[in-house]
């Protein structure tokens, strides 16, 4: 039976930020609030819990979840060989909806699917998201609904897709804009713009780096 809480006031936001803690530590997925719509979460170093979260959408392997960061420091910990562009962009843009694809750290244990030695890493403008990403660490998460339907930006959207399949649902009001983070692969010397978004080329421009 899955759980509901409302954010939207301090006790309920404290009691579901528990509830979710531990959900996500016993393996369960989690929907939570984002600056851009509603994820669905799962404990990125728990490779059963990721495989839970990619049938829940009906997603394969071939397509696997970002991973949701509380500070800026814990991207020095997932990736490697960074380029000192990703800095630029992440100093100006994080908290944010952008999402940077590096190369990820070589003694990391998990398995988020096919990354071919990289991970997709951001950093949510959404205080409840924080909040919870400080209480676990590093999540996996994607948006919550089923693959092929409307990301949901409404809780209620989020439980008519993915129903019992999640343990704990945060609800923290609409969600923030609505529209997907831009997605920018960090891997070579120059980035390029895998998935335009909420943040325009102009924006990166203005932050002296050009994006193909």
């Amino acid at each position: 039976m899955s759980e509901r809480f409302s954010c939207l006031d301090p006790d309920g936001r404290d009691e579901g930020l528990e509830a979710a803690r531990l959900a996500l530590r016993d393996g369960g997925l989690v929907v939570m609030p984002t600056d851009t719509v509603y994820g669905i979460a799962a404990d990125a170093f728990d490779p059963a819990a990721v495989a839970r979260l990619l049938a829940a959408k009906g997603r394969g392997r071939h397509m696997p979840p970002p991973v949701l960061v509380a500070s800026n420091s814990t991207l020095d910990a997932l990736a490697s060989s960074v380029e000192p562009y990703v800095h630029t962009l992440t100093d100006a843009l994080w908290p944010g909806p952008l999402t940077v694809i590096c190369r990820q750290q070589e003694s990391l244990t998990w398995d988020l699917g096919e990354t071919r030695g990289t991970v997709a890493i951001r950093m949510p403008d959404d205080e409840t998201a924080r909040e919870l990403l400080r209480r676990t660490g590093p999540l996996a998460v994607s948006s919550a609904n089923l693959t092929g339907h409307p990301a949901a930006t409404t809780i209620d959207e989020a439980e008519q897709q993915l129903g019992e399949s999640v343990a704990v649902y945060l609800d923290g009001g609409p969600a923030g804009s609505g529209v997907p983070s831009t997605i920018v692969d960090c891997t070579g010397e120059h980035p390029r713009i895998v998935r335009m978004g909420a943040i325009t080329a102009d924006r990166f421009t203005e932050l002296g780096v050009e994006v193909g």
